[in-house]
């Protein structure tokens, strides 16, 4: 089949089923409205799709080997402001990270590998994924047995991109880390507290705070090799309710990232020991609670290379590789890397004019639909190559 022909007679389709969703946006684990639509639609195109924790699976194939096809399908927690006429109407969700694409996409290349299920030596497995947001989706499909029966040999996963992006970029990394770990956490800080004009009576646990989030900060530069890249971000501080109450408590909030295991390692373990005495050392006490635990994203190098290949070979003129892409950004993706040969792939899909102004996570981010065909393409183009070549 020429697949990339025949996503382009499907343009539209992918289109609608994008924009439904996008519609439809849905935050975190529970997305019922996309469960059932993304069910609905693989029935239409004669697959026998199933529940898998809060996402969907469904395989086709001759058995054999078997290769994972991934798509995130949540939204993000925010307001839309893109002016779009299917915008989200709920106020306070938003595809602005492009996994509406994803799921559509994905959903057009299972039409298509169904379509030319005769021809395919081995098996496509899908994965339509809720919570990539909140890192709670790969690991919720996991360990409802997403990797097993049939257990896949490799898996793949592509992402689009905004801003000043001309459709058909693809960047991958088959030398070193695709994306940053990320590591969530929350800071609880007891104090006492009391009257602002007597702060002797208080254990101040803003002070506390301010103290944590500077040490914090010097993890950062006096013990993370400068050779690697790790950043510490406090994006929450929250406490008290007055500007003459020293409250009892304070709540920092944060990420930490890095794209060695290593540094991760010695960034999670001297965190606890640094907020830990020095809320000691001001005569308060802190608890930490870990929110996400993702591993840096490290794509295998043959398996990505040999997806490239695949990508080249199909001789679009438009699509222009650019190899070692990295991002400080994180993906729960890199679960199912950690466990499986993967490959995941960004696709630009942004625009050359003033809708390319805002990047993903913007209200404002408007992203381009003529990257669908290419993406749905890559994706059963990639697979049926895959288990052509790996068949026996």
């Amino acid at each position: 089949m020429d697949y990339f022909k025949r996503a382009q007679e499907l343009k539209n389709e992918t289109i609608s089923n994008r924009r439904y969703l996008h519609t439809n946006a849905e935050v975190g684990l529970d997305m019922p409205v996309a469960q059932s639509f993304i069910m609905k639609k693989l029935e239409e195109y004669g697959l026998n799709p199933k529940p898998c924790g809060h996402g969907v699976t469904a395989t086709l194939g001759q058995g054999g080997k078997c290769i994972l096809l991934r798509a995130d399908m949540d939204a993000l927690p925010m307001p839309e402001e893109s002016g779009l006429d299917f915008a989200c109407p709920t106020g306070d969700k938003a595809h602005a990270c492009g996994h509406d694409f994803h799921a559509a996409m994905l959903l057009t290349a299972a039409k298509m590998l169904k379509e030319n299920e005769d021809a395919l030596e081995g098996t496509v497995k899908f994965m339509f994924q809720p919570a990539e947001e909140t890192f709670e989706g790969s690991r919720d499909m996991m360990e409802h047995g997403i990797l097993e029966n049939p257990k896949p040999d490799a898996a793949l996963a592509y992402h689009v991109t905004a801003g000043q992006m001309p459709i058909g970029m693809y960047m991958y990394n088959n030398t070193g880390t695709m994306m940053f770990s990320v590591d969530g956490f929350k800071i609880t800080i007891h104090g006492r507290g009391s009257h602002g004009a007597y702060p002797q009576n208080s254990i101040d646990p803003i002070n506390i705070g301010i103290h944590i989030h500077l040490g914090l900060q010097e993890l950062i530069a006096r013990e993370c090799d400068p050779t690697k890249s790790s950043l510490l971000t406090i994006g929450n501080f929250s406490a008290g309710s007055a500007a003459n109450i020293i409250p009892d408590t304070a709540v920092l909030q944060g990420t930490i990232r890095t794209n060695d295991k290593e540094q991760r390692k010695l960034l999670v373990g001297r965190m606890q020991e640094v907020v830990k005495q020095t809320a000691k050392l001001y005569r308060g006490t802190a608890e930490i609670e870990f929110l996400s635990n993702v591993p840096p994203l490290i794509c295998d190098p043959e398996f990505t290379t040999e997806i490239a290949g695949y990508m080249k070979d199909l001789n679009i003129p438009e699509m222009v590789p650019v190899p070692d892409a990295s991002s400080s950004a994180s993906e729960d993706f890199a679960l199912i890397a950690n466990e499986i040969p993967s490959s995941f792939m960004y696709l630009s899909a942004g625009y050359m004019d003033e809708r390319g102004t805002y990047n993903a996570h913007n209200p404002k981010v408007q992203f381009n639909e003529d990257v669908c065909p290419y993406g749905a393409c890559c994706l059963a183009h990639c697979a049926t190559e895959w288990l052509n070549h790996h068949s026996k």
